[in-house]
């Protein structure tokens, strides 16, 4: 097999490319929906045209995004089948459900976004809110049933091997395994924090810039509260997700913490630089003297790679602790003056929010990924053994880079354009707001 190991490399980095690129896009599309709703609903709850208007201006950049995901999800769900026969092959019927009825959630999500941006001023207000919800409700399902067959990856059940043939397949049980609950609560959790932090980061930006309207400032609120109120769970989570690996993916928990050996009073390195004894199996088994597995209950050839995952995992958490400080910072000033911080550094740091969540995004991501190796299905089959053996895979790694970077710059400069657009006559509140 002469092109096996260049090949896997370029598959790796071409798989790489596209879901570190859709993700970002998909998390927008599942917490976007909500926002828009949101406004829509503050509107007509209060009368206030302000959330009107941002909750139409929200709804046209919610098509653009929508419409880029569904190119580089249709991208991806080819590169499963093209760049992984090994697995899409070979366990198709075990966890191919999940993708189906991905797939018709997809197209609900499609129908009720068209009613819902045609149906504006043509349906009564009620109603057209109404229709919005469909439109939030498929995108959280799409992700739910995605995330299904990633959580199989890496807790694969539902079958049994024979001579390494496929028996019995169960979709369901296979769609519900033990990794589901907590890595589809992660998600869909980070997908609402990168929306709201991502949208209120933009007008933070222009707040910073002078523009100080009302406008400018419900736009960074809404949001802004959105993801503020799930920062905090996404924390328990992802103690969850602590003790979740430690009883189920032990070497990849040894990764993110660099535990060269299984020890009993595991100490926990925060930042990778300040040890607290025994914060490890604390942590993890809420036992401070519990056995805490390491990377050497494992052949080498079955350890993954734990630089890149242990810098992965702090980098999340330190922006995730930072995401969470953001989010005590306006609930402390709230509770004060019923107002925003009144400080130049709060909102230099909410327009880094944005950027930041994607970073823990794709840093989780990275954790999430590359800490299953050398497994493609964890335990069973190594991800070498499930590349295609097609050559010339580099070709494809290269018409995807001008791909994403042609989507990127037209999306960039649609909804840049989009945003510049003059506001409605009537609707633009441009009095000033107090905040220093």
């Amino acid at each position: 097999m002469p092109y096996a190991a260049p090949d896997l490399t370029s598959a790796r980095m071409q798989m790489a490319l596209s879901l570190g690129w859709h993700i970002v896009i998909a998390c927008l599309g599942v917490g976007f929906p909500v926002l828009v709703l949101l406004a829509e609903w503050r509107g007509q709850r209060t009368g206030d045209a302000t959330y009107d208007l941002l909750a139409r201006r929200w709804a046209k950049s919610l098509a653009v995004l929508f419409a880029v995901g569904a190119v580089s999800g249709t991208i991806l769900s080819f590169e499963l089948g093209i760049l992984w026969p090994g697995l899409m092959g070979r366990f198709g019927e075990v966890i191919g459900l999940p993708f189906a009825i991905e797939g018709i959630a997809f197209f609900l999500e499609a129908i009720f976004l068209g009613i819902y941006l045609y149906g504006w001023d043509r349906l009564s207000p009620r109603l057209h809110l109404l229709a919005g919800v469909p439109v939030a409700v498929s995108g959280v399902a799409s992700a739910w049933f995605v995330v299904t067959a990633n959580a199989w990856m890496n807790q694969p059940r539902g079958f049994r091997l024979e001579a390494g043939v496929v028996r019995d397949p169960d979709p369901v049980k296979a769609m519900f395994n033990p990794a589901t609950p907590v890595e589809t609560t992660h998600m869909i959790l980070a997908a609402y924090l990168v929306a709201g932090f991502g949208v209120a980061s933009v007008y933070a930006w222009a707040w910073l810039r002078g523009r100080r309207d009302r406008y400018t400032r419900l736009g960074f609120l809404l949001p802004f509260t959105f993801a503020a109120v799930f920062a905090l769970p996404q924390v328990v989570v992802g103690d969850w997700a602590a003790r979740f690996l430690a009883e189920r993916q032990p070497v990849k928990l040894a990764a993110i913490e660099g535990l060269e050996r299984t020890q009993r009073g595991a100490p926990l390195h925060v930042g990778g630089v300040v040890e607290i004894p025994k914060g490890l199996s604390l942590l993890a088994k809420h036992d401070p003297d519990a056995e805490v597995i390491g990377l050497d209950s494992v052949p080498p050839e079955d350890r993954p790679p734990a630089l890149p995952v242990r810098i992965a995992f702090q980098l999340m958490v330190a922006v995730g602790t930072g995401l969470v400080g953001l989010a005590a910072w306006l609930a402390l000033a709230w509770w004060r003056r019923r107002d925003l911080p009144r400080s130049r550094l709060f909102m230099l740091a909410a327009a880094a929010a944005g950027p930041g969540a994607v970073v823990a995004l794709e840093s989780g991501w990275v954790v999430t990924e590359v800490g299953r190796q050398p497994w493609i299905v964890y335990g069973l089959v190594r991800t070498a053994d499930a590349v295609t053996d097609a050559p010339n895979i580099r070709l494809g790694y290269y018409a995807l880079l001008v791909v994403y970077t042609a989507m990127t710059v037209a999306t960039v400069y649609v909804l840049r354009r989009l945003a510049r657009l003059p506001r409605e006559a009537g609707t633009d509140p441009a009095a000033p707001e107090p905040m220093t």
